[in-house]
């Protein structure tokens, strides 16, 4: 198994998180997203996410290797092949409300917040550093206080109970950039505690993008 990410990249932290808690073994391969002009836009790269996105998922049946890109279906694929350490809790509704919570960040978050959706603002519309960061802790602030709400009603000592699940591995990326982005998360105290907590479970804490071959 291999996987192609970046050490900031919040998508592929998700799949680290995911790979440490089932205890799977995959080659880490750096695709910076910065240097050369963003090496996710090379002819290799292409050839395996044509969205010229990380991360990507190498793994192998009996018809060969293939490649996985979104890291929620990526998410899906471990959970459905690799069913040990399970990331999603038992009942329907249950599982609905885990993905739900997941996708809250994944989905409505994290896309407007991203590193190419930052560089069209700055780039393209002219956009100032101080406008731009404006536009980050919108939607942050936006997203953590809906997410605030349901886990004030769900969460034990993780997002869902007492097990780390999808919801954690999608929230916990977004909190460290939450944090690098100098976002005031006091409002949020159950995001904090769950940040916490998970960070204390060396499957999150090994995650960490600064611990990452690639950190530079």
């Amino acid at each position: 198994m291999k996987l192609y990410g970046y050490w900031r990249s919040s998508a592929a932290y998700r799949v680290r998180i995911a790979l440490n808690l089932k205890q799977l073994e995959a080659e880490q391969i750096s695709i910076h997203l910065v240097k050369n002009g963003g090496e996710q836009h090379s002819e290799m790269f292409a050839q395996l996410n044509p969205q010229n996105l990380v991360p990507a998922l190498v793994d192998s049946d009996d018809e060969g290797e293939f490649s996985l890109t979104q890291s929620l279906a990526i998410l899906e694929y471990l959970e459905e092949q690799y069913p040990q350490c399970s990331l999603l809790p038992q009942g329907a509704k249950n599982r609905a409300i885990v993905r739900a919570m997941a996708q809250a960040v994944a989905c409505e978050i994290h896309p407007l917040d991203n590193l190419r959706v930052l560089q069209y603002l700055v780039k393209e519309m002219a956009v100032s550093e101080e406008d731009k960061m404006n536009w980050y802790h919108h939607w942050i602030h936006l997203g953590f206080a809906a997410l605030e709400t349901q886990l004030a009603v769900h969460s034990g000592q993780y997002s869902f109970g007492d097990s780390p699940s999808l919801a954690d591995i999608c929230l916990i990326p977004q909190v460290y950039n939450a944090y690098r982005f100098n976002v005031d998360l006091s409002a949020y105290p159950n995001i904090v505690r769950i940040w916490q907590s998970c960070n204390e479970l060396a499957a999150f804490a090994d995650a960490a993008p600064e611990l990452q071959d690639d950190a530079s």
